[in-house]
């Protein structure tokens, strides 16, 4: 049961990094694009790890208690910095003037 939960969690991590690039390829601006990549990054990274923390559960020991431990302090980070750090490219992209997409004028076309 606890191997099928690891594989569930890996698979929906790898599925969200999968969407994330689609989003980041396809998406028509700066704006778009972060969006794609802060949400899509932070939860394929953190489905991915708690998915290693259950494994490594799933042998109870001093070790892997440890090393669950870490990564879900390591989780815990990127859940916390992810989202600053995509705020803060944001809002230089915004501060330095890239103008978002509009329906029907390209981003050349706003400058």
């Amino acid at each position: 049961m606890i191997d099928f939960l690891v594989v569930v969690l890996f698979v929906i991590g790898l599925l969200s990094f999968f969407s994330t690039t689609i989003g980041i390829l396809r998406f028509p601006d700066f704006y778009s694009r972060m969006h794609a990549a802060g949400k899509g990054d932070v939860f394929s990274s953190v489905a991915l790890l708690l998915g290693l923390v259950v494994y490594h559960f799933h042998h109870p020991s001093l070790g892997g208690t440890l090393v669950a431990i870490k990564i879900l302090m390591i989780s815990l980070f990127i859940f916390l910095a992810s989202p600053t750090a995509t705020h803060a490219i944001i809002s230089a992209g915004f501060n330095s003037g890239v103008a978002p997409w509009t329906k029907g004028k390209s981003p050349e076309e706003h400058k």
